[in-house]
């Protein structure tokens, strides 16, 4: 009896003793899997906090205000106001006088040309849409608040150190004096960049915005989407709901899974050498660019649309069919309707994966340098992924903050189709 007893004990002890190990490894499994969310938490934080922090002051830029004479001699000396005359003036020449007169002790040429470098080549454009909208303004005196330099910009924003030794700062210490001069009276202020919305490209900073790239991405979207959706659907409800089983079909689905896989910069290779190429389409164009995005996004549609076929249950087709419907009537009047909320979220995904696209617009030419906000899916144009991929390029510290704040506009445009997405599925979606 004492045997069976010891027998039953270490029998007992050996069970407690493997349950211990078992456990200890559950923990550090885990202890392991929490790290590693950890982990990921951390490093997707850091990216945010790096690309926040450096671009969310492309969101303010720096105006100097100057005292303009609208000097109708330099504007307008035949008097007649003809807006063609009016476009040609030399506006920058009021821009120059204007600082001369705030610093009438500067008197050497290359003084003067570093004091005019305080002030974008771009004012003179803003006063010429000025004095277009109201030639009444022709002859008058007016304080007017012109975008600075990027220098400027910079050093107002602190990105430049004045505290520095001037060979190591780009902007030297009799700059900096005249922006204190400038500063001292209220002359310098920061407000809302409103040209980074809605500008084109420009090779200065202070100029450069995401308009044009913008409207790019929207017309290329509007392509792929008029293009792939219907595509797409039909594909997959021809496949699903209407399609022979035999070896023809299983070898379409097989590719169509491997397409899902192809990298992208493939379809950018397909679409260079058919659309533009053997077709003749419009280089840089967004109408290339959606038929590339499409043929890249239809395999995401069909799978998530056969997946949202799939999941309707087979009694509601076969009720439609055992009260009379023909199959098309089955198909479109009973089953579609209520696969159509996971169609629309495999849409807005397979969208949302094509607007971060770059690599495929790259191969057939929207890495232009377009200045131009496009009016049309024929014209010429970039897109934002692209534009970011082109400032991240640029040497200049203004351009930093502007390709972060790219980034971030991008991020949000994803945010929004991605929580779209799950609004559609949560609100039309039915659980059976």
């Amino acid at each position: 009896m004492s045997n069976q007893n010891q027998t039953e004990k270490r029998a007992i002890d050996l069970v407690n003793a493997s349950l211990k190990k078992r456990y200890a490894k559950e923990r550090r499994f885990r202890h392991v899997g929490q790290a590693a969310v950890i982990m990921g938490l951390l490093f997707v934080s850091f990216l945010f906090i790096s690309i926040i922090g450096n671009g969310y002051t492309a969101f303010e830029h720096t105006f100097v205000r100057l005292n303009i004479e609208f000097s109708e001699q330099e504007i307008d000396p035949e008097g007649k106001r003809d807006p063609q005359a009016l476009s040609t003036a030399n506006y920058a020449g009021l821009v120059k006088a204007a600082m001369r007169a705030e610093f009438p002790d500067v008197k050497a040429r290359k003084d003067k040309r570093a004091l005019y470098k305080l002030i974008s080549s771009g004012a003179s454009l803003a006063l010429r849409e000025m004095v277009l909208a109201n030639p009444e303004i022709i002859g008058t005196k007016k304080e007017v608040w012109l975008v600075a330099d990027d220098d400027i910009d910079m050093l107002i924003k602190g990105h430049i150190d004045r505290n520095v030794p001037e060979s190591d700062r780009r902007v030297s210490d009799k700059v900096i004096g005249w922006v204190e001069q400038f500063e001292s009276k209220g002359a310098v202020e920061k407000q809302f960049n409103t040209t980074f919305f809605t500008n084109g490209d420009s090779r200065e900073p202070e100029l450069a915005g995401i308009g044009g790239a913008v409207m790019g991405s929207l017309y290329m979207l509007l392509v792929t989407l008029a293009l792939s959706f219907p595509i797409g659907v039909a594909a997959a409800v021809y496949l699903e709901e209407f399609a022979p089983q035999n070896r023809w079909t299983d070898l379409i689905e097989v590719n169509i899974n491997n397409l899902a896989a192809v990298p992208s910069i493939v379809f950018g290779l397909l679409g260079l050498a058919m659309f533009i190429n053997f077709f003749g389409l419009p280089r840089s164009a967004p109408l290339v660019g959606g038929l590339v995005l499409t043929l890249m996004t239809l395999p995401t549609i069909i799978i998530a649309s056969r997946a949202a076929l799939k999941s309707v249950p087979p009694s509601i087709r076969e009720a439609a069919l055992g009260i009379g419907a023909s199959k098309m009537q089955m198909v479109f009047n009973h089953v579609l309707p209520l696969a159509m909320p996971g169609m629309l979220t495999g849409t807005i995904i397979g969208m949302a994966q094509a607007l971060g696209e770059s690599a495929p617009l790259l191969m057939i030419g929207m890495v232009a340098f377009i200045v131009d906000i496009p009016g049309g899916p024929f014209d010429p144009a970039t897109v934002l992924p692209v534009q970011v991929y082109l400032w991240a390029d640029s040497p200049e510290r203004a351009f930093v903050e502007r390709t972060s704040a790219a980034i971030m506009v991008l991020l949000g445009f994803l945010f929004i189709m991605n929580f779209l997405a799950i609004i559609l599925r949560r609100r039309f979606e039915r659980r059976w």
